[in-house]
């Protein structure tokens, strides 16, 4: 078999070269954003005057920005929804030209409603494949001695289905639209067989996944979704009995992730692989991949510029208004939280995807994600977002050699003449000695990270201190397998302005 690894080396070799060469349009629209971007405006918007909803608001008049701003309005799903059952019971030019027969299927929470939104063919080209290729561009970029096209790579997918009342409609999470759509250059370097990959049962995929990649010693990747990756590394730790995932996957290189942020995960990352390994965050919603950590130093996103969509963005102030007004990419600050408003070639026309940004650069553009529009607490006027949790929780875990599984926080009220605070749900992996402290520290991390949050903390006049309700190992699982939203890209709700989920947990496990 030496000859068939000398072959993986070639074509490792050769596809470096190629991505070496696509790194250079990648630097162009890093140079010119402006310029890509109004070239995007102008092929989206010509295209959208041939369809059912161009039509309707008027796009064949449109000249320019302002015009498009005026006539079409920003939605969320419920407005867009009809247009896309309208499509997918088989109607053409709907939403984008032609007839649109994948659609990506998404709950964004534990919420019971599913939301489905297409992928066209462009869509799937020119942004989700072409994501990838981006993400493997940027990579060897900066580590050229890569090899996952040399070993195998892991992709923690989701499954698809049939709609009943079209069967000429697909649908399923967007990790298995491109599992089923993979370029051929990567399908000989994929784990485990595709079958196996895109099976509906989540559990009983995990378990023939555990079998397969036990035994698969040349892994160079894995990527997915952190919490379903976690539980397939413990599946396959307790089949082995090994200590860590070294023994297991030797010539691991890297761990690509996205979904939710990484901060939480990374300590059982750590004592997964001690030896250490790279991590790389992509952010490839649903809606379209939007963007790829460019180095280890930096944690921040660069955004994708080239890739079928047309980027505005919704200052915070416009988020709960009637009739929002966005801006365009060129006027935005960092420092300031946005909700993205996508216009793509999947035929979302000004669409809120509901995740909320912070540009921490503009030269080129560079972000990271710190929550989702209805994922926050402001309760009592403290406007607490995910990004601030989970910071608090990696420096406070850090600071007592703890290690946190998952958690959820919702407000906590106590009565007319009582104080509100938080309850935060934490499901330990490694529980720190004083619960107590940990809570206190914890409140004074939140504090010094959030302006607003401290202002109501002060001296306990509008909130009082933390609290901490510890769960059970699995906790989480249980209640997401309950709600039938294991695996793919099903995520644990971070924050809550009302008590649902806080509610749903304490009740399950009988500590309400």
């Amino acid at each position: 078999m030496v000859w068939f690894r000398g072959l993986r080396m070639q074509v490792n070799r050769g596809m470096a070269a190629y991505l070496r060469q696509r790194i250079r349009h990648i630097n162009y629209y890093r140079r010119h954003p402006q310029e890509v971007q109004a070239r995007w405006w102008q092929t989206l918007v010509e295209a959208g005057r041939w369809t059912r909803y161009g039509r309707q608001y008027g796009m064949d008049g449109i000249r320019q920005y302002r015009d498009f701003a005026e006539r079409v309005p920003i939605v969320h799903y419920e407005e867009i929804k009809p247009y896309i059952v309208r499509s997918m019971l088989g109607e053409r030019d709907v939403l984008w030209p032609g007839q649109t027969r994948w659609y990506a299927k998404s709950s964004g929470t534990t919420g019971d409603k599913s939301k489905f939104i297409p992928v066209t063919r462009d869509n799937l080209r020119t942004c989700h494949i072409k994501g990838t290729w981006d993400t493997m561009s940027i990579y060897y970029q900066h580590h050229p001695q890569a090899r996952l096209f040399a070993l195998k790579s892991l992709l923690m997918g989701g499954s698809l289905d049939t709609f009943r009342e079209n069967p000429a409609t697909r649908f399923g999470d967007i990790s298995a639209i491109m599992i089923e759509h993979m370029p051929w250059m990567g399908r000989p370097f994929f784990t485990p067989d595709f079958q196996t990959a895109l099976l509906k049962e989540w559990e009983t995929k995990i378990e023939r996944m555990a079998r397969i990649t036990a035994r698969e010693k040349d892994m160079a990747m894995i990527g997915g979704v952190p919490t379903w990756t976690v539980v397939l590394i413990r599946r396959i730790l307790e089949l082995t009995g090994a200590r860590d995932m070294s023994e297991i996957w030797p010539n691991l290189e890297v761990y690509i992730h996205g979904g939710v942020s990484f901060t939480p995960y990374r300590e059982i990352f750590q004592t997964f692989f001690p030896q250490g390994i790279r991590y790389q965050e992509i952010y490839n919603a649903t809606e379209g991949y939007f963007g790829i950590q460019e180095n280890d130093q930096r944690p921040d996103l660069l955004l994708l510029l080239d890739n079928g969509i047309f980027y505005e963005f919704l200052p915070m102030e416009e988020w709960e208004k009637p009739d929002p007004v966005a801006i365009p990419l060129e006027d935005v600050r960092a420092g300031v939280h946005y909700a993205p408003v996508i216009t793509t070639n999947a035929g979302l026309w000004r669409y809120v995807p509901g995740d909320t940004i912070q540009f921490t650069d503009t030269r080129p553009y560079r972000f990271r994600i710190t929550g989702r529009t209805r994922q926050f607490i402001n309760a009592f006027g403290e406007e607490v977002m995910i990004a601030n949790t989970d910071e608090a929780l990696a420096l406070t875990c850090r600071q007592f050699d703890a290690v946190v599984a998952e958690y959820t926080v919702a407000p906590l009220y106590l009565g007319v003449k009582g104080k509100g605070s938080h309850e935060w749900l934490i499901e330990f992996e490694k529980s720190p000695v004083d619960l107590d402290r940990f809570a206190r520290a914890l409140d004074g991390h939140l504090q010094r990270l959030n302006s607003d949050y401290e202002a109501k903390r002060y001296r306990d006049i509008a909130l009082e201190n933390l609290r901490i309700t510890t769960l059970p190992a699995g906790s989480f699982i249980d209640w997401m397998r309950r709600k039938g939203k294991l695996g793919g890209q099903h995520k644990v709700p971070r924050l809550s302005n009302n008590r649902q989920y806080v509610d749903e947990l304490l009740e399950m496990t009988s500590l309400r």
